[in-house]
């Protein structure tokens, strides 16, 4: 080779070595650098005397990973290539910048199979790694940020994401408002806007600041209040414990000073112009401070929680207005009635269609019920309103139980057909509209009757709180296209606990339904105790902390109605009985110390007995009730019931029943199992009735 080509090849080398875009390194034997590329990544600016003669391991230090200097000793050893093996670490040329370099060895071999030394090529990645990363976070986000529509729990799952794969902690703070469901006007707020600690995450382990669901302001002059005041991320690096916005806020500021936070963003949660709520994103385990890339990132990531968020906080708005409409549309306060005591406990957690009634029955009778609408929502809470009013329709009715919801049945399967419930979510429509149980209790007889569709068998205890068995057929649900329902009645004891309720109280998450039914049993068979301490005993132990579907218990102590408080006469089909039924029922009443009653309740029971032996059929029955009502009753064996009307003035009759209606209180007709009876209530007033 002359004197040319040697020059031309230094030239090659030289520039090879001062010009690669790619960190060329030649290491001897002993693994030290005897040329290098000045431009090399983690090296550039740094004189050459202080890399030359240097071994790999003193100038890989700040590598962690893969130690290179062992990947060096294997190449070397065996020939072994490494190939595009991904470093991080930190530069000799910038020891608090976080590196990730790509590398590759080979070894050097002369002609002759001596082994020179090696060779490595380094690339700086972290900007491509940087980028892959972030990408990498975005699809996490979207898979993992919004699988439900609670706040909190997509609040969690924001926080999840972001710790530690960009922060060190993270906090999120939801307006109160959204939380609970109200309206939310966009633009702006004041820094004294109520917020709720939703969700905190830290690699240290440990809460800071609010406690999880506590009530919080943000103090005024802070990057959060700023936040607040005009909807922009804030970056603040190099925080310092002097910093002014840390003492104007010291529940945040102390925290942070404490952990050595040394950077930080705030970003709001806001979707169209209005505010959900704040992130916060703090640094100082890691060195590396945020940057704008950081920023950029974290508005990204908390933009797409704002829109699960707002979800959710719509969930609850909708959540907010079923839960009022399905209060509304409850009865008030449950009646004082002889027949029964009742206690209830009523708690619409999940805004769905569960509901109850308790409808008092002509004769003292009463109705008990309770059901449980398919679904949740707006629309769940308006079907409830209309099955509990056609149901208390036909309960007035007097129709027995098995009767009334397969009347209440033709309802509800029109309802489906027109307005199916609509779950939320992958939430499937039910092939039916509701449950239902209704309990018909007799306290002259203590007879009850019941009938059910798709509901839970009600708990039925004695006296002296044993289990009894009272087995009711179960129906199909109501709207379901099944109809038929069968009555089952028994005879029960005084002092009986009847206790209806729906799968809310006893089906929940993580706990058998069985051995739920069984606690609830046991925790009712306490006769000495009041309803309403069994009422707060069944809910303090049934039902899990934030409760996911509504729950209902309803508690009636049944009574009988004392035998000196009914009285009933067998008459024969005769006019001449007309004032014989007068004098039965004066004597009574005078009996009874309510002489004043006596003047109406003889017209009253005069046209009643008179209507029976016009138009019905068989002996009469007369039976007067003093209850918290005086109830005159009149019953025959024929099933046609009477209809009122107006009588002109040259009728010579027809007015019997429209007398019957302008002095009572109520006024009805039911049928019987042999018959029908016709029934009439006056509310008594100090010794009289009217």
């Amino acid at each position: 080779m002359d004197g040319d080509d040697k020059r031309r090849d230094s030239a090659i080398l030289d520039a090879l070595f001062t010009q690669a875009p790619h960190g060329l390194f030649l290491c001897d034997t002993e693994l030290r650098v005897v040329r290098f590329n000045s431009a090399a990544p983690g090296v550039r600016g740094i004189p050459p005397e202080d890399v030359l003669g240097k071994t790999i391991a003193e100038l890989t230090e700040g590598f962690t990973g893969d130690p290179i200097v062992t990947l060096a000793e294997d190449a070397l050893r065996t020939g072994r290539v490494v190939r595009d093996r991904l470093i991080r670490g930190r530069p000799l040329s910038d020891p608090d910048r976080d590196m990730i370099v790509s590398l590759s060895i080979f070894r050097l071999e002369a002609a002759d199979g001596e082994i020179l030394g090696l060779a490595a090529i380094v690339d700086d990645v972290t900007e491509r790694e940087a980028a892959l990363a972030r990408l990498d976070l975005l699809h996490e986000a979207r898979q993992s940020i919004g699988t439900s529509l609670d706040a909190y729990r997509t609040a969690d799952e924001l926080v999840d994401v972001l710790v530690p794969r960009l922060a060190d902690a993270a906090a999120v703070d939801l307006l109160d408002d959204a939380l609970r469901g109200r309206p939310l006007r966009p633009g702006p707020l004041p820094a004294d806007t109520p917020l709720r600690r939703a969700a905190f995450r830290s690699v240290l382990g440990r809460d800071q600041g609010p406690r999880l669901g506590e009530l919080n302001t943000f103090a005024a002059h802070t990057p959060y209040s700023q936040v607040l005041n005009d909807l922009t991320p804030r970056l603040i690096t190099d925080v310092d414990a002097n910093d002014a916005w840390l003492g104007a806020d010291p529940e945040r500021g102390d925290p942070i000073v404490s952990a050595g936070v040394h950077s930080l963003v705030v970003v709001p949660l806001v979707l169209r112009e209005t505010l959900l709520g704040v992130a916060a994103l703090y640094r100082f385990e890691r060195p590396g401070l945020f940057d704008d890339s950081d920023l950029a990132l974290a508005t990204e990531l908390v933009t797409k929680a704002a829109l699960h968020l707002n979800n959710a906080c719509s969930f609850a708005r909708e959540r907010s207005v079923a839960t009022a409409l399905q209060q509304g549309l409850m009865p008030g306060r449950a009646p004082e009635l002889t027949a029964v005591d009742t206690a209830y406990a009523y708690l619409p957690e999940g805004a769905g269609g569960d509901w109850y009634d308790v409808i008092p029955l002509s004769g003292a009778r009463v109705a008990l019920v309770v059901g449980d609408v398919a679904g949740h929502g707006i629309e769940a809470a308006a079907t409830m309103g209309q099955l509990r009013t056609a149901l208390r329709t036909l309960a007035l009715q007097d129709l027995e139980p098995g009767e009334l919801l397969d009347r209440l049945d033709e309802t509800a399967a029109f309802l489906t057909r027109t307005r199916a419930p609509v779950g939320h979510g992958d939430e499937a429509s039910p092939d039916y509209l509701a449950t239902c149980v209704c309990v018909v209790y007799d306290p002259v007889s203590r007879l009850c009757t019941a009938a059910r569709a798709g509901h839970p068998l009600p708990v039925v205890l004695g006296p002296d709180g044993s289990t009894m068995e009272f087995e009711i057929p179960n129906g199909p649900p109501l709207g379901a296209s099944g109809g038929g329902y069968a009555s089952a009645a028994a005879t029960l004891p005084e002092s009986t606990l009847l206790a209806l309720y729906t799968n809310g109280l006893v089906s929940t998450p993580g706990r058998d339904a069985g051995n739920s039914r069984t606690r609830l049993h046991q925790i009712l068979a306490q006769p000495e105790e009041s309803l309403g301490r069994l009422c707060d005993s069944a809910v303090y132990e049934l039902l899990p902390r934030r409760p996911s579907d509504d729950a209902v218990l309803l508690l009636a102590r049944t009574r009988a109605l004392p035998a000196d408080r009914v009285t009933s006469w067998t008459l024969p089909r005769d006019e001449s009985v007309v004032a014989t039924a007068r004098r039965l029922v004066e004597h009574q009443l005078q009996a009874w110390g309510m002489p004043d009653a006596v003047f109406t309740t003889e017209l009253i029971v005069s046209e009643l007995v008179t209507n029976a032996i016009r138009y019905g059929q068989g002996p009469i029955e007369l039976r007067v009730i003093l209850d918290r009502t005086l109830i005159c009753e009149v019953s025959d064996a024929s099933s046609t019931s009477p209809h009122m009307r107006h009588a002109t003035a040259t009728d010579e009759g027809g007015r019997g029943l429209f007398i019957v209606m302008q002095l009572s209180d109520r006024w009805g007709t039911r049928t019987t199992g042999d018959g029908k009876t016709i029934w009439s209530e006056q509310v008594i007033q100090d010794g009289a009735a009217r």
